[in-house]
């Protein structure tokens, strides 16, 4: 498949049968000869199928590169246009599509939104890293984070979707793509009005033969909007450098500690006296398992990042209802940590909690919930973190109103090593928050 380099995006259709390889009505009459390698899409949602059967003429030198193959010789600068990239789904047309998507609620359902949204990042990062010579070695990417996704309004199951894409910043190994879910649901709406989600996917470029970190192809933005999303990204990574070199608590912080731990003291001293209105977080966990299966494999042949995305989504959704006891809205991805790969075979444990709760605005109180995903050896008696996700929703003020004045309880730590968690989290956001003010008055 060729990529448009003009300013307007390739647009990859989205259908709602997945094709096989091995179909022989398949119009595609090369399809019969691709090895099922190239097909891991084929058990994911649609569009994972449509973005990685779009990418396939790159992933085939990926997977089977020349013998001694060497790597790029020279980088290449591209312009944000060449990555650019849209898929589009025909909700309104295409009903089996549709109700692949759909939630109990009449909306799409985000889970299966955020795996699609990992996986159209990726074809964006393989495009912009190729040299397109197929005698030289290609890049290996894989996500690292995902830097903020944030939903501005519902999504309708009943209107048509596009996802548009493209590199936004990069580094010397670490690419930035930014992602909008756009669905104007009048035919006046203007694409601005109707940026229903923004995503910004965090990407780094390895050797595919020694692993080790590689440059990858230095970015040329061109128009005021591109220059403008550069400057906020090189903002936002300085940042991120900030939060890494942020370990100690500052002058104050003791204060904060004592007064988070207080309330959770009570609960394990005297819980008959413990505030009613408060609960321990360790009493809001939900935990569930897997063991990775072959069919969730991304084409590196490791378990797709979209897939795990998904996965503790539904977890985060689940352990916000069961604590608000009314049905969540999902408002952000606050912040994902992709910290090592995750194998076909890998015993996964998914751990959530309610880290902590916003409720000075009655109208929409706000849940934070933390998901940590465990690989698990229980041959070798180990365990360790594979990634860490944050979630943020909120309750519908038409549910509160049929709840009787039901109130979102408070929660706090009953131990040192929890209220610390709790403090280094809201402090990642009120410094990303104040950042993000500070450019917003700058523009």
């Amino acid at each position: 498949m060729e990529f448009n380099n003009s300013s307007s995006p390739k647009t990859i259709p989205v259908f709602s049968t997945f094709a096989s390889p091995f179909d022989k009505s398949s119009p595609d009459p090369k399809a019969n000869k691709k090895p099922i390698s190239l097909w891991p899409g084929m058990y994911h949602s649609p569009v994972t199928n449509a973005l990685w059967e779009a990418r396939s003429h790159i992933f085939e030198s990926l997977l089977d590169p020349p013998k001694d193959a060497p790597p790029q010789s020279e980088l290449l600068t591209k312009t944000p246009s060449q990555s650019r990239t849209s898929i589009l789904y025909n909700f309104s047309t295409d009903y089996t599509l549709r109700e692949q998507y759909r939630d109990p609620w009449n909306e799409v359902r985000i889970g299966m939104l955020l795996e699609d949204l990992d996986a159209l990042a990726g074809t964006i990062s393989v495009k912009h890293c190729s040299d397109e010579d197929s005698m030289t070695r290609p890049l290996l990417v894989v996500t690292a984070s995902v830097d903020k996704i944030v939903l501005k309004k519902p999504i309708s199951i009943d209107y048509d979707l596009r996802i548009v894409g493209s590199v936004i910043w990069v580094g010397r190994s670490s690419i930035e793509i930014q992602l909008d879910v756009i669905q104007p649901v009048k035919e006046d709406s203007g694409a601005a009005d109707s940026v229903v989600l923004t995503a910004n996917f965090i990407f780094v470029a390895c050797d595919s033969k020694t692993g080790k970190a590689a440059p990858v192809n230095r970015l040329s933005p061109q128009t005021e909007h591109e220059k403008f999303l550069y400057e906020e990204a090189e903002a936002r990574n300085k940042l991120r450098k900030r939060k890494r070199d942020r370990k100690d608590f500052e002058n104050g912080e003791t204060n904060r500690l004592e007064a988070l731990l207080a309330e959770g003291r009570i609960f394990c001293d005297m819980p008959a006296l413990a505030d009613r209105n408060s609960i321990l977080l360790r009493d809001t966990r939900l935990e569930n398992s897997l063991v990775c299966q072959p069919q969730q494999r991304n084409i590196h042949g490791r378990i797709f990042g979209g897939f795990l995305m998904h996965r503790a989504f539904e977890l985060a959704f689940s352990t916000a209802y069961a604590f608000a006891g009314m049905v969540p809205r999902f408002l952000e991805v606050d912040h994902v940590d992709f910290l090592r790969p995750v194998d076909v075979g890998d015993f996964l444990r998914f751990k959530s909690c309610i880290l902590y709760t916003e409720l000075e605005n009655a109208d929409q109180p706000l849940i934070n919930v933390e998901v940590v995903a465990h690989v698990t050896r229980p041959e070798v008696r180990s365990s360790e973190v594979s990634n860490t996700f944050y979630f943020t929703f909120t309750v519908c003020p038409k549910a509160k109103a049929r709840t009787n004045g039901f109130r979102i309880r408070n929660v706090v730590p009953g131990t040192e090593e929890e209220a610390r968690h709790i403090l280094e989290r809201m402090d990642a956001e009120a410094l990303l928050s104040g950042k993000v003010q500070c450019m917003n008055k700058e523009t």
